[in-house]
């Protein structure tokens, strides 16, 4: 299911950032307007369930967005997040705003490090990984997209492009576990 929500979520993403390129809209302002969205549709249960619900109209839909984004964001985003409830596509605007928000990284030079880790990072600790990574990847610019996941036991996982870093016990455990069994035989 996830290829297919990037399969959809990719031609709007484009789309999207080019018509706010084309209308003047700097970089900075999409990356903000659509990190905001993505916050509050993290932290909205009803939200995401009241876009998705087949059972409400599109035009209650836009309602619901206009009511909570229209304060908040630029106009043009706003425009998008309607054309994508025109479209239908309202239950999937999470996949398309990741998906946006990624576009307009790779865009402005920023790299996307994804970090998973068993407990969360303190601010020192985001800022002592983002400069580690910008030496280890000669990029200007990192940022971070944390999840917790106890399952880790402790340390953390970092992917960024197609590096990935596993530093956690979980990963420990699994090189351990493969190296006994490689040894074994």
């Amino acid at each position: 299911m996830i290829a297919m929500n990037n399969k959809l979520a990719q031609p709007y993403a484009m789309a999207f950032l080019e018509f706010s390129l084309d209308a003047k809209q700097t970089l900075d302002t999409t990356i903000a307007d659509l990190t905001q969205i993505k916050t509050i549709l993290h932290d909205s249960v009803d939200l995401s369930k009241t876009l998705s619900n087949p059972l409400l109209s599109i035009k209650a839909k836009k309602e619901v967005i206009k009511a909570i984004f229209e304060p908040n964001i630029s106009k043009n985003t706003l425009k998008f997040l309607l054309v994508l409830c025109d479209r239908g596509r309202s239950a999937n605007l999470s996949s398309i705003i990741d998906n946006t928000i990624e576009l307009a990284y790779k865009k402005a030079s920023i790299e996307i490090a994804y970090v998973t880790t068993a407990t969360a990072f303190s601010s020192n600790q985001q800022e002592a990984l983002v400069e580690k990574l910008k030496s280890m990847t000669s990029t200007e610019q990192i940022k971070l997209n944390i999840t917790v996941d106890k399952t880790l036991i402790g340390g953390f996982k970092v992917q960024i492009g197609s590096k990935v870093i596993d530093t956690s016990i979980q990963g420990q455990l699994r090189q351990l576990a493969s190296h006994l069994g490689s040894s074994a035989i």
